[in-house]
């Protein structure tokens, strides 16, 4: 999740972590975490600065850009994906035929993907 401000609302922080802000803490399915009432500001307003480490999410600023990026819970070691497998996908091979990904299954596969911009 990138932010612009380190103070956001409860709304937007559970758009961009899936993570709720309840009376009870931070909550995602049947496990909430307790918040420090540091964690809370007026207006209703979180402090991710003060909800990351309680969830264990990296936070990281880029202080010239004036932005911060917060990583997904669990620390470094954490797996972000929940499983390996890629969505279906189809393109045109050189002949111009549809070639779905699928077609792969059990083999390791390297996608390479390249934009001009």
């Amino acid at each position: 999740m990138l932010l612009e401000s380190l103070d956001v609302s409860p709304a937007d922080f559970e758009r961009g972590t899936g993570w709720s802000i309840e009376e009870r803490g931070a909550c995602r399915g049947d496990v909430c975490v307790p918040l420090p009432p540091s964690a809370r500001r007026d207006g209703g307003r979180v402090d991710v600065a003060a909800l990351a480490p309680r969830l264990g999410m990296p936070l990281v600023a880029d202080e010239e850009h004036g932005l911060w990026a917060l990583g997904p819970s669990g620390g470094p070691s954490a797996r972000v994906l929940t499983d390996a497998r890629a969505r279906e996908l189809e393109l045109p091979d050189f002949d111009g035929n549809p070639f779905r990904l699928s077609s792969l299954r059990g083999q390791k596969v390297l996608l390479v993907a390249w934009a001009s911009w």
